[in-house]
């Protein structure tokens, strides 16, 4: 039986004990070839891919529980690009330069040849572990999308290129650990990584190790590996944190806190597109949860209709068209008017399968729900458009991250990284498919590798740096801290941005930094791994407030207008701006569009002993 924290409170003698041994004083130290950090989706592909290669030993450290964790742990619905299969209808190559062109030249094309590329290997390896990838039971015959063949079903809005698969993400998570433990990979999860450690403790020299924290027990972990798989996906919630009031109904988990770039950053690799945004459209708890509305991402071709039953024409039903009483509100979606085809599409495979989005069907369903028979509403118009503060760098593609060669190397040597690792990244078979290839180029790098050398004056700073939140009872706590992130945020880098401006934020950060973070404690190790997010957040804010103050120009492609230089997306600012850390200090730089050079030769050049699907 549930209870509410009031009554638990209530009823009890005030806090309840922490139930696990706090340890803070022990330490563990661990000696491996490959760690992956992160153990999402991209995580444990490249922690199994390491471990396919004889002799390597892989360590996989995870904040939360490895079986679930990450974006794509609850599942997913639609395998994006996987060109080489023989039901799409496009190049790999033009694909992928599609994409980058879309994108302005501002896409990682490294990350998308690899998901051309390898995606379609990856789903099929991905069946090989025993998830399902196609109707094998036949639920789906006659269904818009499905290949009698094969049995493979094409997510329609993907049409005329067949460029996405549907699958049953539900059940790929729990087969990834378990590959990940037949091959030997020792899991460690509840750590949440701090920091990388460079050779002898010098900044920008190759990656040795890293530290953590276990978040039930305190207790300091010391990682010590030839190579480094970064994984920890991205960032959410710079701009917007409200708890109490709004919630956190965000697209990402807050445990997405942007702690492997800023500690890429801080060992000295290098970042861009940091000043990349776009409008949070998803969540902040004053909106509809994601994918229960009529018309969200989940669905494809549901008919739309006014209140009056008034199909709604693509375009039509605007804020003009409502008030002058040619359509009235709320909207629906129409699922009672589909084939039976698309209905079970949608309802029985889509919304099953796809991330949290199963939560939202048992809810429909416990409240008797039936799509056969009932509309769902449509959140067009009656919630508004979020403010144009409200901001998000965790929109997919809308992410500045760490800069790749051909082996997803980042700057540093011994430093690799996947998934939404990377900047401008993309969706689950991207973080599939280059989480397996990174783990591969990872473990060759590893077997050659000599044995690290750590420096032990760079573990302690860490540990007093990581440990200082608890050796304080009174002050500030995470909420606060992340609050104040995010209204210094809305103020001075959101939609209104200038040299001015952006200077002010700089200088609001920093006396965060100077004044608020020396007041941060925390009770607990849940607590402290929160309070080390915060530290995340906070860097990551002046990375992308940096960013933002070196583009001299505006551009369309990264969500990203300076008042003061209103010239939108010049011929001389088409470039990635990159920033890293360089004896303690910001260096700025920059780095052409289309750096990879030709993007079908350097795939091949760099990929010569590829086999393709793993034998196995």
């Amino acid at each position: 039986m549930t209870s509410s924290w009031h009554e638990l409170m209530r009823k009890g003698n005030g806090m309840p004990e922490w139930p696990y041994p706090i340890r803070y004083k022990q330490e563990q130290e661990i000696d491996t070839d490959v760690l992956v950090i992160g153990g999402g989706i991209s995580g444990c592909w490249a922690a199994i891919s390491a471990a396919r290669n004889k002799g390597v030993r892989v360590a996989l450290a995870e904040k939360g529980a490895t079986i679930r964790s990450g974006a794509g742990g609850p599942g997913g619905d639609h395998w994006e690009n996987p060109m080489t299969s023989p039901l799409s209808r496009m190049d790999p190559e033009k694909r992928c330069q599609s994409i980058i062109d879309n994108e302005g030249g501002y896409a990682c094309g490294i990350g998308r040849e690899i998901q051309c590329r390898e995606s379609y290997d990856t789903f099929l390896e991905m069946e090989k572990l025993g998830c399902k990838v196609r109707d094998t039971d036949d639920e789906y015959v006659g269904a818009p999308g499905r290949d009698d063949k094969t049995k493979i079903i094409v997510a329609a809005r993907y049409d005329p290129l067949n460029a996405a698969f549907r699958f049953w993400g539900s059940t790929l998570k729990p087969k990834l650990k378990k590959e990940c433990e037949r091959l030997g990979v020792t899991i460690y999860d509840r750590i949440m990584v701090t920091s990388l450690l460079n050779e002898k403790g010098i900044q920008g020299a190759r990656v040795v190790g890293a530290t953590g924290v276990n978040t039930r027990t305190g207790e300091f972990m010391i990682f010590k590996a030839k190579a480094i798989v970064l994984a920890t996906a991205g960032v959410g919630s710079i701009w917007v944190f409200n708890t109490e009031l709004a919630g956190i109904s965000t697209f990402r988990s807050r445990n997405a806190a942007g702690d492997g770039t800023v500690m890429a950053y801080r060992a000295g690799a290098e970042l861009t597109t940091m000043e990349k945004s776009g409008l949070l459209v998803l969540g902040t708890g004053y909106k509809h949860k994601i994918d229960s509305g009529g018309n969200d991402p989940v669905f494809e071709m549901v008919p739309s209709v006014d209140d009056n039953g008034k199909p709604l024409k693509s375009g039509e039903a605007n804020r003009e068209a409502v008030l002058k009483g040619e359509y009235a509100l709320p909207f629906w979606g129409d699922f009672p008017a589909m084939s039976e085809g698309w209905r079970k599409i949608n309802w029985d495979l889509g919304y099953r399968e796809e991330s949290t989005a199963l939560a939202m069907r048992r809810c429909f369903e416990d409240a008797g729900y039936d799509p056969k028979k009932d509309m769902m509403m449509n959140h067009t118009l009656i919630e508004g458009t979020s403010p144009a503060h409200f901001r998000s760098p965790d929109s997919m593609t809308a992410r500045g991250g760490v800069v790749v060669d051909w082996d997803l190397k980042t700057t540093l040597e011994g430093l690799y990284a996947a998934g939404e690792q990377m900047y401008s990244p993309g969706d689950h078979s991207y973080a599939a498919s280059t989480g397996r290839y990174a783990g591969r180029k990872a473990a060759a790098y590893a077997s050659q590798a000599s044995r690290p050398a750590i420096s032990r004056e760079q573990i302690a700073r860490e540990k007093t740096r990581i440990y200082a939140p608890i050796k304080r009872k009174e002050g500030i706590e995470w909420k606060e801290l992340h609050a104040g992130i995010a209204r210094t945020m809305q103020y001075f880098c959101s939609e209104y941005k200038t040299e001015k401006l952006l200077n002010m934020g700089l200088s609001a950060l920093k006396d965060i930094e100077q004044n608020w973070v020396p007041k941060l404690y925390a009770l607990d190790p849940h607590k402290l791994m929160r309070s080390l997010e915060d530290l995340s957040i906070l860097a990551f804010s002046q990375l992308i407030i940096q960013g933002s103050l070196a583009r001299k120009a505006s551009s369309r492609y990264l969500g990203f207008q300076r008042i003061d230089y209103p010239q939108m997306d010049p011929p001389e600012w088409k470039k990635f701006i990159t920033l890293k850390q360089e004896n303690g200090k910001l260096k700025i730089g920059e780095l052409p569009q289309a750096y990879w050079g030709n993007l079908k030769e350097n795939y091949e050049a760099h990929n010569k002993d590829y086999k393709g699907v793993y034998a196995g």
